[in-house]
């Protein structure tokens, strides 16, 4: 079923966010007085030129990195006034999430990675597990993958093993950190998709990091972050982009 957007409250609200790095000479302030609202329901980008502070504000949001200063409520719950355990419970029940690195486990399958998300975080059978994740593998164009672990895989194939370990739990919150930034356009389009059913047909809150401006089409939301400081609906900003290869690619829509 189509999600209605019904909820009007956010689920996730931050603001007054600080971080810095460093110290002295050397200290970055990564995120200035951030303020965000997120609601279920929407597929929202985070963009940005690279080093202003993107991936910083996405731990923070998620409960993976203390701020320096600021409050996130996830669900009417103060993620940093948490302790450690209970953040983790949160993060286990609620969060799914997509790292560049992948963190795939090096001695599981490609099938063994996504029913370990079923079985111990969501309690399925090994049966109904072995199901789901046969059947996530093969949305994701991996039918013929699934026994194979992720130094038998390509760097293409492995975000796309991480891609649906984050899926298939059917999280509440979804944070993305560049997913589409080791696939190509095809597979790369499919993964957006994925993300954006997840927000409209089954109401998750989604966050994603991207450089990638095919994106922007697709999204709901779009919010910018330069120098540590966040802006929202900025129109084709330009400024975002690292190269002239991603500004023809924006043109290019």
């Amino acid at each position: 079923m189509y999600y209605d957007g019904s909820r009007t409250e956010p689920t996730l609200r931050a603001w007054g966010l600080c971080k810095s790095f460093g110290t002295g000479e050397m200290r970055t302030e990564a995120l200035r007085d951030v303020g965000i609202e997120l609601y279920p329901g929407q597929f929202s980008l985070l963009m940005g030129p690279s080093g202003s502070g993107k991936s910083t504000l996405l731990a923070v949001l998620s409960g993976l990195l203390h701020p320096d200063s600021g409050r996130v409520l996830a669900h009417d719950q103060d993620l940093w006034a948490m302790t450690e355990r209970q953040r983790e419970e949160f993060r286990l029940r609620h969060c799914g999430f997509i790292f560049q690195g992948y963190n795939l486990f090096p001695a599981l399958t490609a099938r063994q990675q996504l029913e370990m998300v079923l079985r111990w975080g969501k309690g399925y059978s090994a049966s109904e597990a072995r199901r789901r994740a046969d059947q996530m593998l093969s949305t994701l164009g991996l039918a013929k993958k699934g026994d194979l672990r992720p130094m038998q895989l390509s760097g293409g194939e492995k975000q796309r093993v991480a891609i649906g370990r984050a899926l298939i739990k059917d999280p509440t919150f979804l944070f993305a950190d560049e997913p589409t930034a080791a696939l190509d356009w095809k597979h790369g389009e499919q993964v957006v998709e994925l993300l954006r059913a997840a927000a409209h047909d089954a109401g998750a809150t989604i966050l994603v990091v991207a450089h990638d401006a095919r994106m922007v089409p697709y999204a709901d939301r779009v919010f910018h972050l330069d120098d540590g400081v966040l802006a929202e609906g900025v129109e084709r900003p330009m400024a975002m982009f690292a190269d002239s290869r991603d500004v023809a690619a924006f043109g290019a829509i």
